[in-house]
């Protein structure tokens, strides 16, 4: 007897939405005032609005978009707070997962090849690529841990933070091989204390270049809105 072969079940449509349109914002050159409307993205995406209506609100859930009724969908804006407190966050888990990672041959391995493509990257000058191999980088570390709850967690800051990781790239891109090198140094000496001091100078460095950043872009803005706000009158 003839048996029909079963076809492959088609992608979720919200989920490929999602991805899309998460990657359209994190390789994109938005800025906090660029409005993405249901309407905008259907047509690119040449599917109905439902999809996106859907892939719109886990984006918001995560906390890259805030959408407002009738308007569409922004990018979020960070307070300097808001920053502090995602790398206050960022640097407990990954100084846990440091300490809590199986160091194996393979994650050593896994490491090196890292810290050899992130100089690549940087002599070539790709943004976007430099990123990523930080990104894979840090969860390598915390997929060694053996917790999928921390790699979610931290992948979800992870994400957050690239919307203004990829506006203030030259702040500390430079300094990544050296902070990656030490933290595995520290992981081929069997000195997981080293490790996680490593890590939280890592960490702590690129926060205070980052709220230093936006500390002074907006103290700038309030100034210049008082100034326009002063020639008004």
């Amino acid at each position: 007897m003839t048996v029909i072969e079963k076809l492959a079940p088609q992608r979720n449509l919200t989920a490929l939405a999602y991805e899309s349109i998460k990657r359209y914002i994190l390789e994109g050159d938005l800025d906090e005032d660029s409005r993405l409307t249901e309407d905008f993205l259907s047509g690119q995406l040449g599917i109905s609005k439902s999809p996106v209506r859907e892939a719109l609100n886990t984006l918001q859930s995560e906390g890259l978009i805030r959408i407002e009724p009738r308007r569409g969908a922004y990018l979020r804006r960070f307070t300097v707070k808001e920053v502090q407190d995602l790398y206050d966050l960022r640097e407990t888990l990954e100084a846990h997962a440091v300490a809590s990672a199986k160091v194996t041959p393979e994650l050593i391995a896994k490491l090196e090849a890292s810290i050899a493509r992130t100089k690549k990257w940087l002599k070539a000058g790709d943004k976007l690529r430099h990123i990523e191999e930080d990104t894979y980088f840090h969860s390598a570390i915390a997929e060694a841990s053996g917790n999928a709850e921390l790699c979610r967690v931290l992948t979800n800051i992870q994400q957050q933070i690239w919307l203004f990781r990829c506006k203030t790239f030259k702040l500390s891109s430079t300094t990544a091989p050296a902070a990656h090198r030490a933290i595995l140094d520290a992981f081929r000496a069997n000195d997981k204390k080293a490790a996680e001091a490593a890590m939280r100078d890592h960490i702590r460095l690129v926060r205070s270049r980052l709220i230093h950043h936006l500390s002074s872009t907006q103290h700038s803005l309030r100034s210049t809105i008082q100034l326009s706000e002063g020639d008004m009158r």
